[in-house]
């Protein structure tokens, strides 16, 4: 009897969970095939925060599922009974920064920095523009790490296989 293998958990995370790491989710839970299970928290959403409509809407164009996706803080993934992450990823600099939770089972860390495509004064057109360039960044370094070999994904070098991905 062959067993399947579980899936690897990976949480993204970003200051108010409702561009960057709702793509970022939503994209590997679509590319990852099963061997991967995406989350995203926000390390502080706002209260009512809702994933940005231009995230859903790029998201829904690339034909990805929006299903399910809300914002959330990160508290909800330390807590005991959260999933055990095996790999948790900043996206936005302004959460790599910040003092994270202690999270059960110590997982592998890394920071892939992307631009925010919801920031500042731009018209509704650039915004949008910019969503698009951040989902194909995210979809490009995101493919990489799902082609990583399976001994890149052993626990004991996937930090250091996610952090090389930062650079790529």
């Amino acid at each position: 009897m062959t067993t399947v293998p579980q899936p690897l958990n990976v949480l993204f995370l970003c200051t108010h969970n409702s561009a960057r790491s709702i793509l970022a989710e939503a994209l590997l839970n679509h590319m990852g095939q099963g061997r991967f299970k995406a989350y995203s928290a926000g390390s502080s959403p706002r209260d009512n925060q809702q994933p940005h409509p231009l995230g859903l809407q790029v998201l829904e164009h690339a034909g990805v599922s929006t299903t399910g996706l809300h914002s959330k803080t990160w508290e909800v993934f330390a807590d005991s009974d959260a999933p055990h992450m095996d790999l948790i990823i900043t996206v936005c600099d302004n959460a790599a920064g910040e003092v994270c939770p202690v999270w059960p089972g110590h997982p592998a860390t890394a920071h892939w920095g992307y631009p925010d495509p919801s920031e500042g004064d731009k018209s509704e057109a650039d915004k949008l523009a910019a969503f698009r360039h951040t989902l194909h960044a995210i979809q490009q370094r995101l493919n990489l790490l799902i082609n990583l070999p399976a001994d890149k994904l052993a626990h004991t070098v996937l930090e250091t296989s996610a952090r090389a991905l930062s650079t790529s």
